[in-house]
């Protein structure tokens, strides 16, 4: 039996995952769903003070009060910051519980970068020019279309979404890297649409070491999209 812990990305809480959890559970495995501090459920949190070791923190906080020792740990979109930041945190242990890490369509930080750093000048200045119309406090949202869905799974999503803290966005993330690569990393590329702003990582994956790399063809939310198909590639590793 695994134990399978999901970090949500931008916008999102721990609701996106509503499709994925039953079916590895159903499978035998343990699965948690966190919702980081100023987002999901736990939107009324948001405040200025919130920055990448807050989101870091809400997930080492899961790890340790379930007790978790055989951990997979799944990040989507702008959490595989926070998981290559949960990971880094944990790894100073020998005793440290992470079996896999798994990157869902996810940032794939190198050591000193922050989610922002492989963004074109376009899409960076307008996020911050975003921020600044909500007082610097937030990224508002944008539709769900961008993330390929249609129909009833979009307006489902769209209902959902809240802003996403703006602290998180240019916060720089130190980590051993060498430390790292000891760990299985799975990169899952959500191929149709791809998503634009992980085009950099995409490459990185397929040019870097220690990476293994699955495609599913389904837009960048395949929680939500194509649950039975990330159910697969995730119990498969």
């Amino acid at each position: 039996m695994a134990q399978f812990l999901l970090v949500h990305g931008a916008w999102h809480g721990a609701w996106c995952w509503k499709r994925v959890c039953p079916i590895l559970r159903q499978a035998g495995h343990e699965v948690h769903a966190v919702s980081l501090t100023g987002v999901g459920e736990r939107e009324h949190l948001l405040n200025a003070r919130i920055n990448l070791k807050t989101h870091i923190e809400d997930v080492l906080a899961v790890i340790r009060h379930e007790e978790l020792t055989d951990v997979v740990l799944v990040g989507h979109s702008y959490a595989g910051m926070v998981i290559t930041g949960v990971a880094d945190e944990l790894l100073q242990s020998t005793q440290h519980p992470i079996k896999h890490l798994v990157y869902l369509d996810a940032v794939t930080p190198h050591d000193g970068e922050s989610w922002s750093s492989c963004h074109s000048p376009e899409t960076k200045a307008a996020r911050i020019a975003s921020a600044s119309e909500e007082n610097g406090l937030a990224l508002p949202i944008s539709d769900a279309s961008v993330f390929g869905l249609t129909g009833d799974d979009l307006r489902w999503v769209n209902r959902r979404m809240t802003p996403q803290p703006f602290g998180v966005y240019e916060d720089v993330l130190h980590f051993n890297a060498p430390r790292l690569s000891g760990v299985p990393r799975t990169f899952i590329d959500c191929t149709s649409p791809a998503l634009k702003t992980i085009a950099v990582m995409r490459e990185r994956v397929r040019t870097e070491p220690h990476w293994h790399v699955r495609e599913i063809e389904t837009g960048h939310d395949a929680m939500i999209s194509a649950p039975i198909e990330l159910c697969e590639v995730l119990l498969n590793l």
